[in-house]
This record gives structure tokens, C-alpha cells and sequence, in this order.
């Protein structure tokens, strides 16, 4: 039984999957075991998937017959978990070496976390673009302004999380279910931590937040005002729940420059 346990929804990742497993198998830290699901995917990635496996016995590979979504797909792989801790990674991105490593040794010196996450880079074909920074230590009220951890790049209590019982697969939470997760997590009263370093590389095209849905950031509003509701914040901070809907009106040369001043070398 492995220490910490690591799940991945893959799909249509055919390109990317070796490349960020063997980011996880070059990890400093070792005993861990690897739960992918497939998530009916329309390429070959199901089948280097299990041809992956076949090579490394820390690694489980179960599917979705059909496409159900990250969120359920995560919860199809906790159910296969037997770590003390999960951690999450996506099928096209990258981990520092020693990722797996800080983070074990944070949360076995800090109960008083139930999770822990860092800093991330973004890159493309051009190579980075942007550095990801987040508080060290974010507290409830900072929710509101939106998610305040990578979740990629997170270390779970499985206990919690099971606890918490996993992903929201709601349609409310689409495309927001990690954000949902922090919330749920503070309003039980625990507390996450961030790694003040790059720990994780997203392997992201630069320009791809111009194509999001207008309907995840309805999602996202209203688990900021979710937030602000439970906080009982003061209507000075009411604009953060009405941001993301804003930004979703705005015209894209507008949005460029906000999204730069967040995401900077």
C-alpha cells in the first residue's frame, strides 16, 4: 500500500501522457501508486495508458465507457485510492522533481492543514509565459475572490476528503469543481497551504482563457457569493461574486490585459 495516492482523469492527452507520468516516475519522492481513468476518450490514450502501466506496477489504469466529466472521473478514482494522502495531476502537464516530496513533508509536519498546493508555471509550444503566484496562507474571506490554490498541484488528507465525499458532479460546479472542493473544505474548518515556489508546470495554451464558457463563470460566481453569504462579508466585497461575469462581458482585449497582470514571468 502506497503512502500517497495519485489521480488522474486523462482525455485525449495521446501526445502529452508519457511525457507527464514520467514527471511523476523521476519524483525524489517514491511510494506513491498512480489511478488513471480514461474518460472515453476519441484517441489512442486509453491504450498508452495501459501500456504505461504494463511497465510500472504502481500504476492503475481503470475507464469510463462514455464521457462523464472531470469531476466524476476523480471520484471514480478515489474510490480506487489507498494512500493516507491524494494528490492530483493532469494527463498533459508537469512536476518538479521534488513536488511529491515538499508536500509530504508539509502536511506530516502540519496537522493543522488538510491540504497543500504552490505556485505553477505556465507553458506552451514557445516555452513559459507566466508564473501562478498564491498566498501562503489564504483564509476563508480570500475565496471570494476566486480560487486560491492550484489544484493540479494539490496534496489531499484522503480521510478529508472522503470525508467531504470527493468532487460535487452537480452542473453548478462544472468546470469549477476544484474551487467548489476549497470552499467545502473552510467550511468544515479546515485550512490549505501554499508552497511559496513553483512546484507544478500547466501545460496551457496562452490565449485559451478567451474561450471559456460564459456559463462557468456563471458557475463561479455563485460559489464566490457562496462565500460571501457564509463569510457574512461586508456588501463592499459583493463586487468579487459579480466579477466573474463581468469578465465574461468584457471585450477580449480588456481581458487580456487583466489576465496578464495575474499571470507574470
Amino acid at each position: 500500500m502506497a503512502t500517497v495516492s495519485i489521480i488522474m482523469g486523462i482525455y485525449n492527452c495521446a501526445s502529452t501522457l508519457r511525457e507527464s507520468v514520467s514527471s511523476l516516475q523521476a519524483q525524489s519522492y517514491s511510494d506513491w501508486e498512480l489511478i488513471m481513468c480514461d474518460d472515453g476518450s476519441s484517441d489512442n490514450t486509453l491504450d498508452i495508458a495501459l501500456q504505461i502501466a504494463s511497465e510500472d506496477k504502481r500504476i492503475k489504469v481503470i475507464f469510463n465507457e462514455s464521457n462523464i466529466g472531470l469531476a466524476a472521473t476523480l471520484n471514480s478514482c478515489l474510490q480506487e485510492a489507498s494512500g493516507e494522502f491524494v494528490a492530483r495531476m493532469d494527463g498533459d502537464d508537469l512536476c518538479d522533481k521534488d513536488r511529491i516530496q515538499k508536500e509530504f513533508e508539509f502536511l506530516s509536519k502540519h496537522e493543522e492543514y488538510a491540504f497543500v498546493s504552490g505556485w505553477m508555471e505556465c507553458f506552451d509550444e514557445q516555452g513559459v509565459y507566466g508564473i501562478v503566484r498564491y498566498r501562503e496562507k489564504p483564509e476563508f474571506e480570500n475565496l471570494v475572490k476566486g480560487s486560491q490554490f492550484c489544484h493540479a498541484a494539490c496534496l489531499m488528507r484522503r480521510e478529508i476528503l472522503q470525508y467531504l465525499g470527493g468532487y460535487c458532479t452537480a452542473p453548478e460546479t462544472e468546470r469549477v469543481e476544484d474551487y467548489d472542493l476549497w470552499v467545502r473544505f473552510y467550511i468544515a474548518g479546515y485550512k490549505g497551504y501554499n508552497l511559496q515556489q513553483v512546484i507544478y508546470s500547466m501545460r496551457d495554451d496562452r490565449n485559451a482563457y478567451r474561450r471559456r464558457k460564459f456559463k462557468y463563470r456563471i458557475n463561479e460566481s455563485r460559489i464566490s457569493y457562496r462565500v460571501y453569504k457564509t463569510c457574512h462579508l461586508s456588501i463592499r466585497w459583493l463586487a468579487y461574486p459579480i466579477l466573474p461575469i463581468l469578465k465574461g462581458m468584457l471585450p477580449t482585449w480588456v481581458y487580456t490585459i487583466l489576465h496578464k497582470k495575474r499571470i507574470s514571468v
